[in-house]
């Protein structure tokens, strides 16, 4: 829905001041508090640790209605006269201006003389939603649960009578967005759903509480057990049920996914969650080794094969016997090799290069590519039968872009692995550093976030955060612009503030303000490919006044910043 006139004319920004000298934050004649998202989301897990999922959904709800009901005492003070409904809408831009999230009512079925309501809201930048998705990763349950406690408080206290909100989608259980229904309490009918909005009998819960630990702990203990394995967005909880499935059997598996989304940890994981797992694992990546090479990798040499065999020794299919092979890129491998490779798959036995024995051996083939092997056997580069003996159990990788919320796991892993390593200690990463890794396009997948985190780690101060300039060489990627603090105590844009320091950089030193606007003049009349008229436009004068200021420039006889002629006509 388009702004009311009552919205736009009232800028909430001018409300909010900062008078840091008795570090006070008031928003009109309430004092607020501006704190760490970060430190919110600790508090937020600690109350799901201790006190169980269900208790503490209920506490943020509860703590969120209360904060909705000062609100919307707050909105009826600020805003006066007006109608009911304009001032009614002056809740989401509270909510924004307090930086919780930003609420678009997109249907809203009032009476205000009948005192009813039904509605429903889409919900952006959730910060609750985000907090909750960096600490757990996406799960089945929807998490804004002070949001939703937010607006049944607003909305409870401009009908006098309790509405209750629910939250039908969200971004944490694989939703496109969050969106928030309400309405009166008793339309609900015996939902369970309500008992959260009540104070809970703590004795009462003790039982319920226990067993929400024990699940609790249960999922914790389900994702410890994959080991080098971070991830909990649905491609990779998919994948992951695919290989866990075939962990214990010795059926080939072939792990399909672009480069650098964490095969080998995929391989590596099926090995050590194996009956074969005391015996070797045997790793080679096809696409580095020559083809005249590649077949005495894998098969092993007989000596006096060729000139320089001077000894016989095994290749990967021998040392790897009773262990793993794992293949990589293997879509690569050379006609020859194809052949061969077939060969023992279907035999178990190998034999090797220039030697006329078969030796027997126990190998279990991992294979790994991100070659389109359909369109390489329709090319006639890969054989369609080995194909078929290789992809007996296809497991599909998901690139890192298609489950971006399990990029604060990932970093949260890789610091730990990677900072002893620099011998650091480090508090994660910052909130902007964090979206500029949730906005970024990924086409490196996990091995350049694996390479970022690590350079963030050597820049950043020890004891500190990684910040966004620490990760990505050529400077922070563009965001988009923002609310800032300026020199006088309120708010104003980022642009705003960029000039700013475009006009201390100029005045810093040197500054010759004639030379600068002689520069600036030619400037916009070369953009302007030499039209007057345009480049008048781009600097907000009259064609007449242009044409003075170039020539008086050129003849140094114009004081600077001084205009001696008055505004063209028409």
């Amino acid at each position: 829905m388009a702004k009311s006139k009552l919205i736009e004319q009232f800028d909430l920004r001018s409300r909010l001041r900062f008078d840091l000298n008795n570090a006070h934050i008031w928003l009109d004649e309430s004092r607020m508090l501006l704190l760490h998202t970060q430190a919110f989301g600790a508090l937020r897990r600690e109350l799901f640790d201790t006190l169980g999922a269900r208790r503490a959904q209920g506490l943020l709800l509860r703590m969120g209605f209360a904060a909705g009901r000062q609100d919307a005492d707050l909105a009826r003070k600020l805003t006066g006269a007006g109608s009911p409904y304009e001032v009614f809408r002056i809740g989401p831009e509270l909510h924004a201006v307090e930086g919780v999230v930003k609420a678009n009512i997109t249907r809203a079925d009032i009476d205000w003389e009948k005192g009813t309501f039904n509605g429903e809201v889409e919900l952006e930048n959730s910060w609750e939603a985000e907090s909750h998705m960096r600490l757990f990763g996406k799960g089945t349950e929807t998490a804004c649960w002070s949001v939703v406690g937010y607006a049944s408080g607003y909305v409870t206290q401009f009908f006098k009578r309790l509405i209750v909100f629910r939250e039908v989608q969200c971004v944490c259980k694989g939703d496109d967005k969050c969106v928030i229904v309400g309405k009166p309490a008793e339309a609900w009918g015996a939902d369970a759903y309500l008992d959260y909005f009540r104070p809970d009998n703590l004795e009462g819960q003790l039982q319920e509480m226990e067993a929400e630990l024990a699940q609790l702990r249960g999922q914790l203990q389900e994702q410890c057990s994959r080991g080098k394995l971070v991830g909990n967005a649905p491609g990779f909880r998919a994948a992951f049920e695919l290989l866990s499935k075939a962990a214990n059997s010795p059926i080939n598996v072939l792990l399909l996914g672009e480069t650098g989304a964490g095969k080998e940890v995929f391989a590596h994981w099926l090995h050590e969650n194996s009956p074969r797992v005391q015996k070797p694992f045997v790793a080679v990546n096809c696409a580095a080794l020559p083809n005249e090479l590649i077949e005495s990798e894998l098969f092993g040499v007989q000596k006096g094969a060729y000139t320089g065999a001077q000894q016989s020794r095994p290749g990967r299919f021998e040392r790897a016997d009773g262990g793993t092979l794992f293949l990589d890129e293997v879509g690569d491998l050379s006609p020859s090799a194809q052949v061969k490779l077939l060969r023992v798959l279907q035999t178990g036995e190998v034999e090797r290069l220039g030697g006329s024995e078969a030796r027997k051996v126990d190998v279990r083939v991992v294979a790994a590519t991100n070659v389109d092997l359909h369109r390489a056997i329709e090319t006639g580069r890969f054989r369609a039968d080995l194909y078929y003996r290789l992809a007996t159990y296809p497991v599909v990788i998901p690139p890192l872009r298609e489950r971006k919320s399990d990029i604060p796991l990932l970093v949260a892993a890789l610091i730990e692995k990677i900072a002893p390593s620099y011998h650091k200690l480090l508090r994660g990463v910052s909130d902007r550093a964090m979206q500029a890794l949730m906005a970024h396009d990924w086409p490196g997948n996990v091995r350049e976030l694996q390479n970022l985190v690590e350079r963030g780690i050597l820049l950043a101060p020890a004891g500190g955060r990684i910040e966004v300039e620490h990760l990505f060489a050529g400077g922070a990627p563009p965001s988009a612009p923002g609310a800032v603090i300026d020199r006088r105590g309120g708010l104003g844009r980022s642009e705003e503030a960029g000039n700013e320091r475009l006009y201390d950089a100029l005045l810093s030193e040197g500054f010759d303000l004639h030379t600068h606007e002689r520069c600036l003049l030619e400037r916009a009349v070369e953009r302007s490919g030499g039209n007057f008229t345009q480049a008048a436009s781009l600097l907000g004068i009259t064609r007449r006044q242009l044409a003075y200021r170039l020539k008086q420039s050129v003849d140094g006889n114009l004081e600077p910043g001084v205009d001696a002629i008055a505004p063209a006509r028409g």
